[in-house]
């Protein structure tokens, strides 16, 4: 096409067995989030990050998110030039951040689709219809080198659905109703007092990113009230227009409520906010990160992440978009909690799995913890968390529940995992990041979602309960501990993790996996953390 050249990264498949279903509405209303080229290297703040998370925590030094905008944002210029294209396109401007490297762009289908030429249709899939993008973005030439990502034609959904027993009318914890998060704040031995001060989560915030779903606060009323816990102060923040809607409980909302209910029966008095984004693949996923990791208003302390996705459906420039906004968080102190996945191997549940051996997304990348499942056996130990069933797309959840974890295929292996022994992926037979860093319970939590209650689960409660488990240590230290991942690691023969050797993440005749065994597996991480052990020795 004249005057335009391919975006590097942006190539794209379709989801496996997808069919074509026809062209977009051309008239229908949209936006793109385009991303823009950094005024500092990236490359340097990542090697900053690596040799600061080397030094005691006492010595280490974080960047500020006023320098991180300074140093490592986007050049005015840059964005100007944006906008001038835009105005071309007959596009508006409704969002533009130099701190967030990003431009907002709104306008007609068929106009964002001739400013960024792209292949776009509509397709049915077995988890519903999508519109979907194939090969290559074009970018007109005279933004060539500026413009890093063009994310909102494709939007296939993000995956997470925590996995949930019969919710029941009310009655309260305890029983088949699952017990409060704080039952398992007590098993991982997470510290309650340091110094005489009571770790509560005083003077944190944890940030929760939602892709749909909502809570209500009546429901948190009640359920606090039932635990014996103090409320929590709860703010819902719009991302992309998206906003707090709860609907019923079999919805999106047992997700966000499962979150918040977790983390805050842990640490009740942190601040929590949450940012509800559109699941419109990777566009309102990053834009929700993105919009945490730079919030200058909340400067949330720690973000906790439930929902991912296999890393083969996102493409190179929405890995790398990732990358960088985990790397900023990093840089700033801010430490990333991401659930593994709860269906093994697959990453897929029933209805949607491609065949195919897959890692999550975003728990792979290199700069975030990775929080896989495990569960309690009669004999009070935890093995790796798998319910046994194979899948069957005929049976309600479709089975298959598991612990996530693998060996990335497109991040190397860590410098902080070189000694750990990961092992080479069952799936192509190549070295690459282990997934996860560490695993707790994924089974048998309180939830109330819209009135009803029950037991529910999966890695999605580990990631807040562990987020909730880093606002008590900052607390304690009075700095944040910020990229854990390589002290976790240097510091795991010193009983800051209890190995888990028991269990697999294979699916029961349906996918393999990886089995649970002495140190590092690809199903439970280093094992279950001890908090208190880690707060002596940090």
């Amino acid at each position: 096409m004249p005057g335009y050249v391919p975006l590097p990264g942006s190539q794209r498949t379709l989801l496996p067995d997808s069919r074509p279903v026809g062209p977009v509405d051309s008239s229908e209303i949209d936006s793109l989030t385009v991303r823009v080229r950094s005024t500092g290297d990236v490359g340097e703040l990542e090697k900053r990050v690596l040799e600061e998370s080397k030094k005691p925590l006492a010595e280490r030094t974080y960047v500020s998110r006023a320098e991180l905008a300074a140093n490592h944002g986007a050049n005015a210029a840059d964005l100007d030039l944006v906008e001038q294209f835009a105005q071309q396109h007959n596009l508006m401007v409704v969002h533009r951040s130099a701190a967030e490297r990003s431009i907002v762009l709104k306008g007609a289908l068929g106009d964002l689709l001739s400013a960024f030429p792209a292949d776009v249709h509509m397709y049915h899939h077995s988890s519903g219809t999508y519109r979907g993008r194939r090969g290559e973005i074009s970018v007109p030439k005279e933004l060539e080198g500026i413009v890093t990502g063009v994310f909102g034609f494709d939007t296939r959904p993000k995956h997470r659905a925590p996995h949930q027993q019969k919710l029941l009318s009310l009655s309260g914890p305890g029983g088949q109703n699952g017990v409060a998060a704080t039952h398992f704040a007590q098993r991982y031995n997470f510290p309650s007092t340091f110094q005489g001060a009571r770790l509560d989560g005083t003077g944190q915030t944890i940030a929760i990113i939602e892709l749909g779903g909502g809570f209500r606060p009546s429901d948190l009323k009640v359920f606090f009230n039932e635990i014996g816990v103090p409320l929590p102060a709860v703010s819902a923040i719009s991302v992309d227009h998206a906003g707090n809607k709860p609907t019923t409980p079999n919805s999106d909302d047992g997700e966000v409520m499962l979150d918040i209910e977790v983390a805050g029966a842990v640490a009740p008095k942190a601040k929590y906010a949450v940012y509800f984004a559109p699941n419109n693949g990777d566009k309102g996923f990053i834009d929700a990160i993105s919009a945490a990791v730079h919030d200058t208003e909340r400067n949330p302390d720690v973000i906790s992440i439930s929902w991912g996705g296999p890393e083969s459906t996102t493409d190179q420039q929405g890995i790398n978009t990732f990358h960088e906004v985990f790397v900023a968080a990093a840089a700033a102190g801010v430490t990333i909690c991401v659930a593994s996945g709860d269906h093994g191997t697959a990453d897929l549940d029933a209805t949607s799995w491609d065949k195919k051996i897959h890692v999550d997304h975003p728990a792979a990348d290199d700069f975030v913890l990775g929080c896989g499942g495990t569960q309690v056996n009669t004999q009070n130990q935890d093995v790796a968390w798998n319910d046994g069933t194979p899948f069957n797309v005929n049976k309600p959840g479709g089975g298959g529940w598991a612990s996530g974890g693998g060996v990335s295929e497109l991040f190397a292996v860590p410098s902080y995992q070189a000694g750990a022994g990961i092992p080479v992926s069952i799936d192509n037979g190549k070295p690459g990041r282990g997934v996860p860093d560490i695993a707790m319970s994924a089974t048998n939590y309180f939830t109330r979602v819209d009135s009803s209650e029950g037991a529910s689960g999966g890695t999605s409660a580990v990631a807040p309960l562990m987020s909730a488990l880093v606002a008590l240590l900052n607390q304690a230290k009075k700095k944040n501990v910020g990229f854990l991942n390589p002290f976790l690691y240097a510091n795991a023969a010193k009983g800051v993790v209890h190995d888990v050797t028991q269990g697999t993440n294979a699916i029961a005749n349906t996918v393999k996996g990886y089995n649970a065994g002495p140190g590092w597996d690809a199903c439970t991480g280093l094992g279950t953390p001890d908090g208190t052990a880690i707060l002596n020795n940090l």
